[in-house]
């Protein structure tokens, strides 16, 4: 895909030249680094569209990148790692991370997941100016344009995922989205049993929210069913 650019941050040589002939036979420009450091260099000085991570890396490992990105860029981050279990997963998505993908992997696998966040940040990205809303309920207000999130005046810093999830369930009151309805609007891909990883999303979610003064739950739980914004 003409005019993309992809960041590979890989401390394995090998593995980081593999995923980049790969993406460059789909038109992506690619750039490689080996490090953490490297890869926050890259980002302030030039245009990323897409973050490829290995979580260990040396002198910045890819968590703490994912953090200081965050502060700034909204562009999709893909973990790749040999680090597998559950809560390696789910700890790598709660920090930013869009996906997780694990190691060994294959190539189509990485380059399908690539173009599935690709679609999914070019389309927000391109919202029309019509669609760039400012949601008021109360002392709650979501500005789209700016993905930003205010509660009484205060700043509620979220995530991207946390703020997908927020604006898609405050954009229809009431409206009771199942746990797979959320994961394949939010993540752009069918859903795959992924049911711990919107829980979670929730979770971190609601208790960012939790300094509302008068204790107003915005999401509630509909047992059985799925999650709705109620105000």
């Amino acid at each position: 895909m003409e005019g993309i650019t992809i960041l590979i941050a890989e401390d394995e040589k090998e593995i980081a030249d593999l995923i980049a002939i790969h993406l460059e036979k789909e038109g992506y420009h690619v750039i490689k680094v080996l490090d953490g450091q490297e890869a926050l260099h890259v980002i302030q000085t030039q245009s990323v569209d897409l973050l490829i991570l290995d979580i260990m890396m040396p002198r910045i490992d890819g968590h703490e990148v994912t953090r200081q990105v965050r502060e700034q860029h909204n562009m999709p981050i893909i973990f790749v790692s040999a680090k597998s279990s559950d809560f390696d997963k789910v700890q790598g998505l709660v920090i930013g991370a869009d996906d997780y993908i694990t190691k060994p992997f294959t190539p189509i696998e990485l380059v399908a997941r690539v173009n599935a966040q690709l679609r999914r940040y070019l389309n927000f990205n391109n919202v029309k100016k019509e669609n760039e809303s400012i949601l008021e309920y109360g002392g709650l207000q979501i500005s789209r344009s700016q993905r930003a999130v205010e509660l009484y005046g205060n700043n509620i810093e979220l995530t991207p995922k946390e703020f997908d999830i927020l604006y898609l369930l405050a954009s229809h009151p009431k409206k009771v989205y199942s746990v797979e309805d959320i994961f394949q609007k939010v993540w752009g891909e069918a859903y795959f049993e992924s049911g711990n990883t919107v829980m979670v999303h929730i979770r971190t979610l609601r208790k960012k929210l939790e300094n509302d003064s008068q204790k107003h739950k915005w999401i509630k739980t509909v047992w059985g069913v799925g999650y709705a914004f109620q105000h």
